[in-house]
């Protein structure tokens, strides 16, 4: 089965929601760390287990170790469900 990459987008820019705390953030694939408040090593955790949890994937270590930003995560996540 797979999940329309607009869906896919709409359910991660749900999950940012949810695990920062705040219903104004609108992701987009150049978004780093940098352009969210309180998003530090820890809530990176947080929120990479949020996307696991919501999308029903598993994330190694080096996949997401180098990622520049939200779309290259997005990327992967697509790519893990076969879109």
């Amino acid at each position: 089965m797979t999940i329309d990459p607009v869906v896919v987008h709409e359910r991660l820019e749900a999950v940012f929601r949810r695990v920062f705390d705040d219903d104004s953030i609108v992701i987009s694939n150049e978004m780093t760390a940098d352009d969210v408040d309180d998003w530090d090593s820890l809530e990176h955790i947080n929120l990479i287990i949020a996307c696991e949890r919501e999308f029903s994937v598993r994330f190694m270590t080096a996949e997401i170790a180098g990622l520049k930003n939200v779309g290259e995560f997005e990327a992967i996540l697509r790519t893990k469900l076969e879109i």
